[in-house]
């Protein structure tokens, strides 16, 4: 039991800690009128890598339901 405990106040902490680290990214976004470039899209998508990983991770949770049976 400790150590499922454990774990789980592990898989917490890494996903808190991503949560924070995600939103401490400087916003460079440039003031509009200071420059001849039109201003970027509205509604940019998800970046690549991280639609990758979501994938890997639902990959590898299958993987590891489909070995325990």
């Amino acid at each position: 039991m400790k150590l499922k405990f454990k774990r789980s106040i592990l898989s917490f902490l890494l996903l808190m800690s991503c949560f924070f680290v995600s939103f401490a990214q400087k916003n460079d976004v440039p003031v509009p009128g200071t420059n001849d470039d039109p201003p970027p899209p509205v509604g940019l998508p998800i970046d690549g890598g991280l639609s990758y990983l979501f994938i890997a991770g639902i990959a590898y949770g299958v993987y590891e339901l489909k070995r325990k049976k």
